[in-house]
């Protein structure tokens, strides 16, 4: 397995909408290990793939407290949503940047795993934020843009900041 770099907002290729995995093989069972792997360690409860510069409809979840409950959703689908809820949201693609975002409450889902299987959920409370925010990221969109502009141009302000200072 191996850790995979993490794009950084405002990235233009975290704009990137995801295509279709045609194919569940060997390729993609390794990429969902070096995703989790990836996640676990930056440590984070989501990773996509676009977050990793990979153009495919793959994301892995684990909201779990032991981490032990990881979910690899390919071709994920968003079948219903109900209710509202607001939460603070982060992003690995957004490190240290926190903001409350307005999301269903309620999500029901249909995906296929890593062995091909179709797998159909409903998720509440931050697993529904969750499926949400990195389903978001696999249509090119990062969870800063739900705020207003003058908030998206403080966070990269504070992020080029932060890089220029690292460098």
């Amino acid at each position: 397995m191996a850790l995979l770099p993490i794009l950084h907002y405002p990235d233009a290729r975290l704009h990137t909408k995801a295509q279709s995995v045609a194919v569940i093989d060997d390729r993609v069972r390794q990429l969902v290990k070096d995703m989790a792997e990836t996640m676990y360690a930056a440590p984070g409860v989501g990773l996509a793939a676009t977050q990793v510069n990979v153009h495919e409809r793959i994301v892995v979840i684990d909201v779990s407290e032991t981490k032990s409950e990881l979910r690899a959703l390919i071709n994920p689908v968003i079948l219903e949503r109900r209710g509202e809820q607001l939460c603070e949201e982060g992003c690995l693609s957004v490190p240290g940047i926190y903001e409350d975002v307005s999301r269903a409450e309620w999500v029901r889902v249909r995906a296929s795993n890593e062995n091909g299987e179709v797998i159909e959920f409903e998720a509440e409370g931050l697993l529904a934020v969750c499926v949400q925010h990195e389903l978001d990221h696999l249509d090119g969109k990062v969870f800063v843009e739900y705020l207003s502009l003058l908030k998206q141009n403080r966070i990269k302000s504070k992020l080029a900041k932060r890089a220029r200072i690292t460098v």
